[in-house]
């Protein structure tokens, strides 16, 4: 069975290859969509190649919905988007993925059912396609390559749907063991190199001393120092005084 978790559901109108069902389930599978509908693929259903290109996202071919017609795999939603690159005739609103995905996003959390329709690779989706369709997705590609592969398509806007519905970090950093160095670290640590230059006599002449060590310390509290870091200074310090004495 498909997941519980409220989504869309990706319905691919009459894909050609099943290299390409397999690759989009893979591509929704990334960012946790599980359903996905196919209207009348041509090579037919199930098929091999698909389940090959899926590599790990089986689940989401076996739990497919197969129709005959577009209009039966929206039949029970109240909101769908269709996806083209091209201007096809028809007065609807014409919306980014990420748009798409909040709206979509807004209209699942109040209960509704929603659906995105991605059109067959040779020629996209039909007019008699989007006129099912409530809103249109306009990706803003490259306006001489607008062509986007099938699986791109799906990979793109289910990672529209991931970033409107998991809180993601903009940036984060990865540790490797260790954490960051607090104040009192990094104060002795700054307390060491003065001592030490001090004795090698580098805040020279003695006017600027004190502003030397200022721009030093200034200096230490910019780095984004971890324990790890403050241990190494330390160690690398200390050996080079070693060195300097035994010469």
């Amino acid at each position: 069975m498909p997941s519980e978790t409220p989504q869309p559901a990706f319905v691919l109108v009459r894909p050609q290859m099943g290299e390409n069902i397999g690759a989009a389930a893979r591509a929704m599978l990334n960012f946790g969509l599980e359903r996905m509908r196919l209207v009348a693929p041509r090579d037919g259903w199930p098929n091999q190649s698909a389940v090959a290109l899926a590599s790990g996202a089986g689940r989401v071919l076996d739990d497919a919905l197969l129709v005959e017609r577009t209009v039966d795999a929206v039949a029970d939603c109240s909101f769908v988007f269709a996806t083209t690159a091209r201007q096809r005739g028809l007065t609807k609103p014409v919306v980014t993925p990420e748009r798409a995905m909040e709206m979509a996003r807004d209209r699942i959390t109040a209960g509704e059912k929603v659906a995105v329709l991605f059109g067959p690779e040779r020629a996209g989706l039909e007019n008699d396609d989007i006129a099912l369709a409530n809103a249109i997705i306009s990706v803003p590609v490259n306006p001489e390559f607008p062509s986007l592969n099938l699986a791109q398509c799906v990979l793109l806007t289910g990672y529209e749907w991931r970033r409107q519905t998991v809180d993601t970090l903009p940036e984060t950093t990865e540790l490797a063991g260790t954490d960051w160095a607090t104040a009192i670290e990094t104060e002795k640590l700054a307390a060491h190199y003065e001592d030490q230059l001090e004795a090698a006599g580098f805040f020279f002449p003695n006017t600027k001393a004190d502003s030397m060590k200022r721009n030093l310390r200034n200096m230490w509290s910019r780095m984004p120092l971890t324990r790890a870091d403050v241990q190494m200074l330390h160690g690398v310090l200390r050996q080079m005084v070693r060195w300097k004495e035994k010469g």
